[in-house]
């Protein structure tokens, strides 16, 4: 898994690609964390467009980063999220928790 982002007008952009499983959950949400604790942005935009493949562990990565960046008081949304991801998050009402925009 691949995880990169960048800063624009206090919203942090943030780019998933690969496979989002248990092996790759705990380093993406360590990643994101200290980026997020180091700049504080007021919104998080996560993009799955490059996500091939998420199992239950994509939940903790969303939730985690959600309770991250509202802690500061900003808001997290979820986009390009592929059908098979929105599967998993939707089974687990995640999108009640978080704003998401599904891909296709």
């Amino acid at each position: 898994m691949q995880v990169n982002w960048e800063n624009r007008e206090n919203t942090m952009y943030i780019y998933l690609n690969g496979e989002l499983d248990h092996h790759a959950a705990h380093v993406v949400l360590k990643q994101i964390g200290e980026a997020i604790d180091a700049d504080l942005p007021m919104r998080c935009l996560v993009n799955f467009s490059g996500v091939a493949f998420m199992d239950s562990s994509g939940i903790a990565v969303i939730l985690g980063i959600n309770r991250r960046v509202t802690a500061y008081g900003g808001k997290l949304n979820v986009t390009n999220i592929p059908k098979q991801a929105s599967r998993v998050l939707h089974a687990a009402g995640i999108d009640k928790l978080v704003p998401m925009v599904i891909e296709g």
